[in-house]
């Protein structure tokens, strides 16, 4: 099973509630490939009734089909909800301008006695989801720390994105029981939990499973394999020509490759949940 909640985690936890007072919003990031994967329950628990933007982030990995009916889930479960590429600026600035009307009644309130409100919003969301990359596309000068791999951002830090808006970045935080094992190699699979904490052939080989069931052809044309043959990570090593002395395929090469094609968005628009 797999498990990886450090300990900076559990800090993590009880600064995101003792701020919670402090803001008027969160933005939850989510990563569009596994939305429902990557809400952490624990963290549903401490935000209560506090207002969410849920944020599907990395919208450009994933089918329009899908990002159309991950924003409709949310919606129907009474959220406010956007799709979106967060690398870039002007989908980033969308962001800010749905943040702004989530928050219009206490803006409209302050108005009314002659102060311009200032929103200040919590960015919360699983390790490697984009909350870094997302508040640095607002910035003229890049201020967040970002990393391809999880745990960059070990501190809160408060960043001033326009006049009247300041964001809280926040480290990645997941949930300590793993009990849900599919939901757990989803996000290993997403890079949401360290390689280190689990087997690469092991998640390789899940992850050819599902996605063999779901988009074979994408599969078969990016690997240049068939899907009849099985045995599909040897077949990706052949393929690729990762061998061991011996004509041996190498299945760990084989399974790395598999890892990074998916997270790159090599394979294809890949939907998980």
């Amino acid at each position: 099973m797999i498990h990886w909640f450090p300990g900076h985690m559990t800090k993590a936890l009880r600064e995101l509630a003792a701020e919670l007072k402090n803001v008027d919003a969160v933005i939850y990031v989510l990563d569009a490939r596994a939305p429902i994967s990557s809400i952490n329950p624990q963290l549903d628990e401490i935000l209560g009734t506090k207002k969410r933007l849920f944020v599907l982030n990395k919208k450009d990995l994933i089918a329009k089909d899908d990002e159309q009916r991950f924003v409709k889930y949310f919606e129907d479960e009474g959220f406010t909800c956007i799709a979106a590429d967060s690398g870039n600026k002007s989908e980033a600035k969308k962001i800010i301008a749905k943040l702004a009307e989530l928050n219009a009644p206490d803006i409209a309130r302050y108005a009314a006695k002659g102060v311009k409100k200032i929103i200040r919003a919590e960015v919360v969301g699983v390790p490697n989801s984009g909350k870094s990359t997302m508040i640095n596309s607002l910035l003229p000068r890049a201020k967040a720390k970002t990393g391809d791999k999880p745990g960059v951002t070990r501190g809160k830090q408060w960043i001033s994105v326009t006049p009247h808006i300041e964001l809280l970045d926040t480290p990645g935080v997941l949930y300590p029981d793993f009990s849900d094992e599919t939901k757990a190699f989803k996000l290993a699979l997403l890079g949401s939990i360290k390689d280190e904490r689990y087997d690469d052939t092991e998640i390789a080989v899940q992850a050819l499973s599902l996605f063999m069931k779901k988009y074979p052809q994408e599969v078969c044309k990016r690997f240049n394999i068939s899907a009849e043959k099985g045995n599909y990570l040897e077949s990706i090593a052949v393929s690729r020509g990762l061998m061991m002395k011996g004509g041996i395929p190498d299945i760990e090469k084989a399974a790395k490759t598999v890892i990074t094609d998916f997270r790159s968005g090599l394979i294809g628009k890949i939907s998980l949940d």
